[in-house]
């Protein structure tokens, strides 16, 4: 799955419109291979985020748990650490860092 489509479900407080759409837009982004549509394919490609976007925010609002919501901080916090422990372990492998500028 795309990395940047995040989970949605069960924070508090909920995910908003915004949140909901930028994931639609990932989405749909990651299946057509489209950053930006052309011209000829801009109403279809929107069309597609706005359909997913109303299916995710019905899917989101229909989910049940008895688990506590979880905590934007602590979810930001673990990502962090775990990139940390991601990108330490680049370096003491050697491996190079591909987003660093090349030389």
């Amino acid at each position: 799955m795309c990395r940047n489509i995040k989970t949605l479900y069960n924070f508090d407080p909920p995910a908003t419109e915004a949140e909901i759409h930028a994931a639609a837009l990932q989405f749909v982004r990651k299946l057509s291979g489209f950053n930006k549509p052309s011209q000829a394919n801009e109403a279809a490609f929107y069309a597609a985020v706005d359909d997913i976007a109303a299916v995710s925010r019905r899917l989101l609002h229909s989910l049940e748990t008895g688990a506590r919501p979880r905590s934007r901080e602590a979810e930001a916090t673990k990502a962090k650490a775990r990139a940390a422990r991601r990108f330490a372990r680049h370096r003491d492998d050697g491996v190079r860092n591909t987003s660093a500028p090349r030389r």
